[in-house]
């Protein structure tokens, strides 16, 4: 009688081939989409700074707020603070975009504007993981190893999920676990900061010869089928990804391989290396990559709000680079690239006692933007909003679920199917939510 394992090893080399041998035919719908790459502000960045201008907060700068919303935020806030920044309307769709943020608003005719995101939770922690995992506590899977586990790989020599951020956000690691999903979807943590492939990618240069870590290889492939249940599959899955990175992985994370006019055009800080390499990475196949925009969580400005002028300097060139190099190189049509944070900020300034001086914002997760582009999105809208203030998300509010679940209908899955039986039970991405958002589809 064929055991299980004998079945996975005969159809597709264990868990991690069996994904790749079902990926071209795994898909629920036809897909629009191939790839994703999530532009990840971390910390919060402010709604009402950014990408939701708001007439009202201007006029009543300095004042209370009026007759409206007055939702309990994390720390203590005091009177209005209108943006110090000037909004722009840009492209042919005149959606308005902050000055802080010029190449995107040349590139915003690409982009969907969600005005109406909203979470359940104002401290950073739960929400970064229902942003990243779909639910607020540890020891669930991340969206990039979900789209690894329903859709596989398309490139055999690199993983299927990357991550690059110059140090680790809060939680870390957490963010991008494959839990108890095999762990052949864990992503690969990058540390942005290193320029140097062979400080960026530790070990990719082998001590020992092609043939010494085959034998090696082989001799543990071995061993592992003296184990009748076959435990360590994924283990062994993810080593010969390792060892099959050490061809491919070198020339896809040397950026120096680029036209220096094109490094300069992202930006030579970490979040524009990173964009440069996600943009070199699905081209070469890779299902998603996550880019963090710094250690930490660089966008969480309880003091002050200006700080988001200097981050947007990092940001922006790379993100707009980005967009322009994809719909060049006829990709974006197949990529998704999403851009935001784990919620956004209040329009009333800051005023506890944690702050050294009063010209921030606290964590608003009742009301936030983000931005989409490409893979079958819509270009040039925007969707939903906020009260007049920035306070609320008052129409077509969109939770995290709601756009994971129509991210993953474009890459031709069906978020309620594509599950996981873990302790009895059967997870998935969205949880027990998610409903598509069929108007940001073109």
């Amino acid at each position: 009688m064929m055991t299980r394992r004998d079945l996975l090893q005969t159809v597709g080399m264990g868990f991690g081939g069996c994904g790749m041998a079902t990926a071209a035919a795994g898909t629920h719908f036809p897909a629009q989409a191939k790839h994703i790459i999530f532009i990840f502000l971390n910390g919060g960045p402010s709604q009402v700074d950014t990408f939701d201008p708001k007439p009202l907060l201007q006029k009543h700068h300095g004042k209370p707020m009026p007759a409206g919303p007055n939702l309990k935020t994390e720390r203590k806030t005091g009177n209005l603070l209108g943006s110090p920044f000037q909004f722009n309307k840009c492209g042919k769709s005149g959606i308005e975009v902050s000055e802080i943020f010029p190449r995107i608003g040349q590139n915003i005719d690409d982009f969907t504007v969600i005005r109406s995101m909203y979470t359940d939770r104002p401290n950073h922690e739960p929400s970064l993981l229902i942003m990243n995992c779909g639910v607020p506590l540890p020891g669930k899977p991340s969206m990039g190893s979900w789209l690894s586990y329903g859709l596989g790989s398309l490139n055999k020599n690199l993983p299927s999920f990357v991550v690059l951020c110059p140090g680790v956000p809060v939680i870390g690691s957490q963010l991008w676990t494959s839990a108890f999903l095999p762990a052949v979807h864990q992503g690969v943590h990058l540390e942005t900061k290193e320029k140097d492939v062979r400080k960026l990618v530790p070990y990719i240069t082998p001590r020992r010869g092609a043939e010494d870590q085959r034998r090696q290889m082989d001799l543990l492939a071995s061993l592992n089928k003296l184990q009748s249940e076959g435990k360590f599959e994924s283990g062994v899955e993810s080593m010969e990804v390792a060892f099959r990175m050490q061809k491919e992985a070198p020339e896809v994370f040397d950026i120096t391989k680029e036209p220096e006019k094109v490094r300069e055009r992202y930006g030579d800080t970490a979040v524009g290396r990173g964009c440069l390499m996600a943009r070199r990475m699905v081209e070469k196949g890779v299902r998603m990559v996550q880019i963090y925009h710094g250690n930490g969580q660089p966008w969480d400005n309880h003091d002050d709000i200006q700080i988001h002028r200097t981050l947007a300097r990092e940001a922006d060139p790379a993100i707009g680079s980005l967009i322009e190099d994809l719909r060049d190189r006829d990709m974006l049509k197949e990529t998704i690239v999403l851009v935001g944070g784990e919620f956004g900020r209040t329009p009333s300034v800051e005023v506890s006692g944690l702050v050294s001086h009063q010209n921030g914002r606290d964590h608003n997760n009742h009301g936030y933007s983000m931005l989409v582009a490409g893979g079958g999105f819509k270009g040039g809208i925007t969707y939903g909003a906020t009260d007049d203030f920035g306070f609320k998300a008052i129409d077509k509010r969109v939770y995290a679920h709601d756009l994971q679940a129509t991210m993953l209908k474009q890459m031709g899955i069906d978020h309620t199917k594509l599950t996981y039986r873990y302790g009895g039970r059967d997870f998935r991405l969205t949880d027990v939510g998610g409903n598509l958002i069929p108007d940001l589809i073109a």
